[in-house]
């Protein structure tokens, strides 16, 4: 009897670690730092997307503003020729002056294009800009989560640590068929291979036997519950 009740202990620690071992795996906040973390990663790739665009919009503008400086440079050198006119014919001064017209009509497309790539590359600024104050936010709300995590691990290897050492101490006192079958049982019964036996109630499947049933449960050695099986230790 001694054993049974060293088993029915054994079980009480083994299903208290069971229960830790779950909420360890559990916890709420595992499940908002997955998230977190997930969301990090998109918005990392977000950035460097947007930084590349911010980039590409900054070099288109940088060409464009250098192709305009080059036209109005040529414009400003058609002019003074123009405005010279030696040497040049009727016919030399008409073409100058339409190749002047066309001139001044692409530098005005050019600056059209310049505007439009500045404010993209304003609008682009602006949402890398938000990007990385969502990232800021979000590696805060990890590392707090984190850090909640690590503190709830502590405290719950801390007791893991307990009842284990009180598991190390009792596994010794129990017969070791007993134990063998106990160790079989578990994993088939959700983890409880042992119940006390109260008022003619396995504590295992909740199911009262009939006071015939009692008795020859009490006869078997060891003592095993007639609907689930489980080891009874009897009260």
């Amino acid at each position: 009897m001694r054993s049974l009740e060293d088993l029915l202990e054994l079980q009480g620690l083994d299903s208290s670690i069971d229960r830790l071992l779950d909420r360890r795996s559990h916890l709420p906040q595992l499940a908002a730092f997955r998230a977190a973390h997930q969301r990090l990663e998109r918005l990392d790739a977000e950035i460097t997307a947007a930084a590349a665009t911010r980039r590409e919009l900054e070099l288109s503008e940088d060409r464009a503003e250098g192709e305009m400086k080059l036209d109005e440079a040529k414009v400003q050198r058609e002019e003074q020729r123009l405005f010279a006119g030696v040497g040049l014919t009727a016919k030399d001064l008409t073409h100058l002056r339409d190749e002047v017209a066309q001139l001044r009509e692409r530098i005005s497309r050019r600056e059209d294009e310049a505007l439009a790539l500045i404010d993209q590359q304003q609008a682009a600024a602006a949402r890398l800009a938000g990007l990385e104050a969502e990232r800021r936010v979000t590696l805060a709300d990890k590392e707090r989560l984190e850090a909640e995590i690590a503190a709830e691990w502590k405290a719950i290897d801390a007791e893991l640590g307990r009842l284990e050492a009180r598991k190390r101490e009792t596994v010794p006192l129990v017969d070791p068929e007993l134990l063998d079958l106990y160790e079989e049982i578990r994993p088939i019964k959700e983890g409880v291979a042992a119940a006390a036996l109260t008022d003619g109630t396995c504590g295992g499947c909740h199911l009262k036997l009939t006071a015939a049933e009692e008795i020859q449960v009490r006869r078997e050695h060891p003592p095993r519950c007639l609907h689930c099986r489980r080891i009874l230790v009897t009260r």
